[in-house]
């Protein structure tokens, strides 16, 4: 985003909204195959529709992971999202399994063998991103779109609020003065419920959840808090709209706020370059932010299929860095292994640490102890400040 006076949008979806449920049940096929063997390759896909899943993509690892395991995962994940619905349900819904064996042609492209180190999984370009909007140092209207829904979650999930039902979505106008977000101007926010909620109900449920977790005096006025705008929110989930696999990027990454390359995160092992490098461009964006040496910091990767190294690292502080971008560059490159097996390596990434990704935001989140968003740490701040003498 630029500076001077504008208002900015993000938005965000829960667990329970369609396309995030099909993000969900294809990192945990993810996590198990990785919980099998931390090699595996897995690149699955999932659709969801009235009371059925669809699962297709490649995969090669161990045979214990079969068929009926797969859909024991695919009916767990759904369960744990809540879904116990007559239009969706864990365990009423048809599951079908299309998922194969991956290319050979892919994989000898992308495995290491004698002097060639392990390649891209694909051709593409990957950003991150990182400012000083919040103290995660993430842009503020996606990191509070998540927020009001992980708190409605929270609510659901704890049987405080029973009325509440698993799809939701919020959006959330910022203004900006002197290119730092001082208030809401609006906020919408749109929640499946029970059948026997009223609108003004369901807006009473919805205000505490939006007000706790905006700072203090940024409340929007009151004809600019949209509940439900529709005014009936019963039909929900699977059962109102199809979900697919990836639909749901910029939810995933900045709201918006910085570029994107494209390519999804979910359902894909950490190989595949269209996670790992955007994590590892987030990891890099937000030590240089972290350690001061700038404001706002985008980073871009690119890679070719079969290749182990970035064709290109680009660092862009929107004109707020205190030190030569160029070096920034390099530096980067000096202290992180950009290689698909170097970022996996670095960031200790073939675990199974995927599931939790696929609601909230891959950005912005707590690391975990055992291992989980290894890529917000901000372990290189002191190096980065001792490069450049800060």
């Amino acid at each position: 985003m630029r500076n001077g006076s504008y208002l900015f949008t993000s938005e965000s979806v829960s667990e329970g909204h369609p396309d995030k449920v099909c993000d969900r049940v294809s990192d945990a096929i993810v996590d198990t195959f990785l919980s099998h063997d931390p090699y595996s390759r897995v690149a699955v896909e999932t659709l969801s529709t009235t009371n059925r899943i669809v699962l297709a993509g490649e995969v090669r690892g161990p045979a214990e992971v079969t068929s009926d395991l797969i859909e024991q995962v695919a009916r767990h994940a759904v369960k744990e999202i809540g879904y116990e619905q007559d239009g969706f349900h864990w365990q009423q819904m048809a599951v079908e399994n299309f998922i194969h064996e991956q290319s050979v042609d892919i994989a000898q492209g992308v495995d290491a063998a004698g002097n060639k180190d392990e390649g891209a999984g694909d051709q593409g370009i990957m950003f991150g991103y990182a400012c000083r909007e919040t103290e995660e140092l993430m842009p503020a209207p996606i990191y509070l779109s998540h927020n009001i829904l992980r708190s409605l979650a929270e609510a659901r999930h704890s049987g405080a609020e029973p009325g509440l039902l698993p799809d939701s979505k919020s959006q959330v106008t910022l203004e900006y003065v002197d290119g730092k977000p001082v208030r809401a101007t609006s906020i919408v926010v749109s929640t499946q419920h029970s059948g026997d909620l009223e609108q003004d109900q369901v807006r009473e449920i919805v205000r505490p959840h939006v007000v706790n977790v905006l700072p203090e005096g940024w409340m929007c006025a009151e004809e600019d808090f949209y509940v439900n705008p529709t005014g009936r929110f019963v039909i929900g989930g699977p059962d109102g709209d199809a979900g697919l696999t990836g639909r749901k990027i910029i939810v995933d990454t900045y709201g918006g706020a910085a570029p994107h390359g494209g390519g999804a995160f979910s359902g894909k092992d950490p190989t595949k370059v269209d996670r790992s490098a955007a994590y590892a461009a987030r990891y890099l964006a937000k030590n240089v932010v972290a350690a001061e040496l700038a404001e706002h910091c985008t980073i871009q990767l690119s890679y070719a299929i079969g290749v182990s190294k970035p064709l290109s690292v680009y660092v862009d502080s929107r004109g707020t860095a205190k030190v030569d971008e160029g070096k920034l560059a390099t530096v980067l490159q000096e202290m992180m292994d950009l290689s698909p097996r170097g970022i996996r390596e670095h960031l200790v990434l073939s675990r199974p640490i995927y599931a939790r990704t696929a609601a909230y935001g891959h950005f912005g989140r707590a690391p975990d102890a055992d291992g989980g968003f290894s890529w917000e740490r901000t372990d290189l701040v002191d190096s980065l400040r001792s490069a450049f003498g800060a």
